[in-house]
């Protein structure tokens, strides 16, 4: 079998994204499983999510949250595919060649190890109890494929990536970072060490869920715990260093004056500024360095 579809499920409903899967591969003839595996999801999710059990080859329910990372390296136990295809489970088909553009790429060039496809965003801006994370995806995460190809380690997401089966038996997720947070570039990043390409496609694939400013900044939070605790390992540290925010901590590090002005007086300004949703994202640097000196310090 050429390619395994792997969705970890967490707290949302996956059935019309397995629906517009199952159909393309019908449609187009793939050569594709999916395996579905829930990360102790509330059980009302749970029961949503039930009625695929028939529909995929495999869906596994987990007992117990084991997290982002752990649970990308459970694929390798359940699937068949010379290629696995990862996609976050509240992510939007809206190529109806969505699959098929994966697969002529790799028959094309059959040395490919790693594909990343990019994402896509609405195309209106959302209220602005929302807009934060909109903000955030449309001036830096959903690029275009000629800056992706500029830095293809730093612009590489794990929403809807493929590898190669025997790669990732290999380099795989650090398993000591569960939470949200520079997982992917980590993973990113051991590729890179390794020396292993990463080829950069245009076949987005839509973030279908939209994030509350207030939760949007409680991950962001986490998110730079998982930095903090990653550059604290001295066998990560490095691999990290082409980070904009460690690279902006790096340099600000010996100069008191500003570490001492990101305290927690200006933590909580610019975190309330944040809320608002629609301001210039350069606060949100500020936040995210302030919350990285602190958690440093510990």
């Amino acid at each position: 079998m050429l390619l395994s579809i792997c969705i970890p499920v967490y707290n949302f409903d996956v059935r019309g994204l397995v629906s517009d899967l199952k159909k393309e591969i019908g449609v187009n003839g793939i050569d594709a499983e999916i395996i579905l595996i829930d990360d102790a999801s509330l059980e009302s999710y749970k029961k949503t999510n039930q009625v695929l059990q028939n529909e995929v080859e495999n869906f596994i329910f987990l007992e117990k949250n084991i997290g982002r990372s752990k649970i990308r390296n459970l694929f390798q136990k359940y699937v068949i595919g010379e290629y696995l295809l990862f996609l976050d489970c509240d992510g939007k088909i809206t190529e109806k060649n969505f699959l098929k553009n994966y697969t002529e790429f790799i028959l094309k060039d059959q040395d490919t190890k790693v594909i990343y496809g990019g994402r896509s965003i609405l195309g209106y801006a959302p209220a602005p109890e929302y807009y934060l994370r909109w903000k955030f995806a449309a001036e830096r995460e959903n690029l275009p494929i000629e800056l992706r190809l500029n830095k293809p380690y730093l612009s590489f997401q794990t929403n809807n990536f493929i590898i190669k089966r025997d790669v990732f038996k290999k380099v795989y997720f650090n398993p000591d970072f569960q939470k949200y947070g520079y997982e992917d570039l980590l993973f990113a990043m051991d590729l890179k060490s390794e020396k292993i390409k990463i080829d950069h496609i245009d076949n987005p694939i839509l973030n279908n869920d939209l994030e509350t400013n207030t939760i949007y900044l409680e991950k962001v939070v986490e998110s730079v715990e998982s930095l903090a605790k990653m550059l604290k390992d001295e066998s990560l540290k490095s691999k990290l260093s082409e980070v904009k925010l460690v690279k902006l901590y790096n340099k600000l590090l010996f100069k008191p004056f500003i570490n001492l002005s990101l305290g927690d007086k200006t933590l909580h300004t610019l975190k309330t500024k944040l809320l608002r949703g629609n301001v210039n994202l350069r606060y949100l640097d500020l936040y995210k360095l302030g919350l990285l000196i602190r958690l440093m310090k510990e």
